[in-house]
């Protein structure tokens, strides 16, 4: 018997294959369809296990129900733009575009060479200008929409990478979720995607996701973070408002203090003179601290008072205003009502200041007295000197103090129910060349001029000069830079800043339907005809970004009018890691 060989063998049935067009997706739509899809990698240059691990699932439920009768879609392509490659051009003097490409060409050989059963005539790279095109197209949607704007914020800065993060790219110690560099706070104005939209729909739609692993289910849903609870207004004893949502309501009547973000806009102007060197030295220390360094709960609590006062509008009562770097001026409104008898932040910080206590909620088995407390008291009991509360069982079911005390604020027109989401609105900006340009343009009479479809795709220029300093490259090419208003003729400039490459993977299972499409995104019929996933495949590490990134574009699309489904991915399996 001959010895098996390996490279005489598989070359010789893998060109027969090929040549047969065995794993080529059938355009006729006789038999039912199966889409069956890996989570599309980054081409660093070559295959590793974790990537054999990962395409071998897939090609093998692709090869069974071919063999079972389907229709079978089973395309690859690559996740191309990103910072790696342009932090590899700098370190080697590459041009990003030359890198990529040829990784492109080395990890396809190794991928081939495993037999694996792609329809390569299928293949999308998401920095290629015919791939790119679209995704400025679909971004300009998002804007004609009202969805894609932009805004001065405290954002996510990476001092390594020297760009901005999404919130979601931040891991739980406060690092970067790509170069683990601490991530520092600064205030940029940036161009954001208008998912808290979606949030309520995002939330709800989990259960009809039958096929995806609870744990998967619930991290978005926590992500989301659905909050039910009033809205009310304080006032400044100058009039202005300061508005607080509030998950209890009821504990109103035990609010003693307010409590600011550092950069919430009205510090400066209930900022007494005073105050006002303990309070810019407190705001300069603030945002050289991480989200996650400013919220822990087992750090010491710190704060100023600015010197001013508001009025707690169900008994107007006149409470000291302070800040501190625990609350965040992007989640709710940047303020808080401080209730420290029934919340334990809110009760260190009051212990450590020495502000008055004031209990709401008596529990049955004894009585609370402020002065002796030694903890908040944060569970069930009957409301005490809350005035039309009184008596009222402590809780937020039906006929308890919660519900009651939004009836009370909407009746006497104090304040209203309210939901509120944890998801904050997608931070799309990167300050780096290797990545998809904005397609607007900025001009001095027209402001923010979206670049007209017939002018797509804005291309990524290559004759730049890489240096990672926090900047785009693109800020520096004039000629790429001024061009006339697409409106008025006008002399105006381009935006510098590209998208997050999570924009290029949110859609890239769409465009697969319909790769070769040069006259739009993709033909509908097709992409219905297709869509769904009915198989994905793919690490639960993205979990929070690029799934929930994804459901967020296919709802976007279907309100569009481009697709006639809610969910992108049926079923979904997250293979686990290969570990050495």
């Amino acid at each position: 018997m001959d010895r098996y060989n390996p490279i005489a063998i598989e070359e010789k049935w893998q060109q027969h294959w090929q040549a047969q067009g065995l794993d080529k997706t059938p355009e006729a739509q006789d038999k039912p369809k199966f889409y069956a899809l890996s989570m599309f990698p980054y081409p660093s240059g070559n295959l590793h296990m974790g990537h054999v691990r990962n395409y071998t699932i897939t090609d093998v439920i692709a090869r069974v129900h071919r063999m079972q009768g389907y229709r079978v879609l089973h395309p690859m392509g690559w996740d191309a733009f990103g910072l790696p490659a342009e932090n590899a051009a700098i370190d080697r003097g590459v041009h990003p575009a030359k890198w990529t490409y040829q990784n492109i060409a080395q990890m396809r050989s190794e991928l081939q060479r495993l037999g694996l059963s792609y329809d390569w005539e299928r293949e999308v790279a998401t920095c290629s200008p015919d791939y790119y095109h679209w995704t400025q197209w679909i971004f300009l949607e998002f804007f004609k929409a009202g969805l894609a704007y932009q805004k001065e914020s405290a954002v996510n800065w990476d001092p390594i990478d020297q760009t901005v993060l999404a919130n979601e790219q931040v891991d739980s110690q406060g690092r970067s979720w790509r170069s683990g560099a601490l991530v520092e706070r600064r205030l940029l104005r940036q161009w954001f995607l208008k998912i808290t939209d979606y949030a309520e729909q995002l939330l709800t739609d989990l259960d009809q996701l039958d096929g995806w692993p609870d744990r998967v289910k619930l991290m978005q849903a926590n992500w989301i973070g659905k909050s039910t609870g009033a809205q009310v207004s304080f006032k400044t004893e100058a009039g202005d408002e300061l508005p607080v949502f509030t998950t209890r309501p009821d504990t109103l009547w035990g609010a003693t203090f307010m409590v600011l973000s550092p950069e919430h806009p009205l510090v400066d102007a209930l900022t007494t003179p005073e105050q006002a060197e303990a309070i810019a030295t407190y705001k300069t220390a603030a945002a050289a601290k991480s989200e996650i360094d400013r919220t822990a709960d087992d750090r010491d609590k710190t704060g100023v008072w600015t010197g001013s006062y508001a009025i707690n509008p169900v008994n107007d009562e006149r409470i000291p205003i302070w800040i501190a770097d625990y609350v965040l001026v992007e989640y709710g409104t940047g303020a808080i009502m401080a209730v420290p008898a029934h919340d334990q932040r809110d009760f260190e910080f009051a212990r450590t200041f020495n502000l008055p206590i004031k209990v709401v909620i008596q529990p049955s088995d004894r009585p609370l007295d402020a002065a002796t407390m030694t903890e908040a008291y944060a569970q069930d009991g009957v409301m005490v000197n809350s005035e039309a509360l009184n008596g009222i069982p402590a809780g937020k079911g039906e006929g308890q103090s919660v519900l009651a005390a939004v009836q009370w604020l909407e009746k006497t027109g104090r304040g209203k129910g309210m939901v509120t989401y944890r998801l904050r609105d997608w931070l799309i900006s990167r300050q780096r060349y290797w990545g998809v340009p904005i397609p607007v343009i900025y001009c001095p009479e027209c402001g923010i001029v979206p670049v007209p479809d017939a002018d797509l795709p804005v291309r990524l220029p290559e004759d730049v000069e890489l240096t990672g300093r926090g900047a785009s490259p693109l800020a520096g090419l004039e000629s790429w830079l001024n061009v006339p208003c697409p409106s008025c003729g006008t002399p105006a400039r381009r935006e510098t800043d590209t998208m997050d490459t999570f924009i290029d993977s949110s859609w890239y299972f769409l465009r697969f339907t319909d790769a070769r499409n040069g006259n739009q995104v993709f033909d509908p019929a097709i992409a219905n005809d297709w869509m769904p996933v009915d198989q994905y495949v793919g690490g639960i590490e993205h979990a929070i970004l690029h799934l929930l990134y994804s459901r967020f574009f296919t709802k976007f699309l279907r309100d569009r009018g481009v697709l006639n489904f809610s969910e992108p991915f049926k079923r979904l399996l997250t293979q686990g890691m290969v570990q050495v």
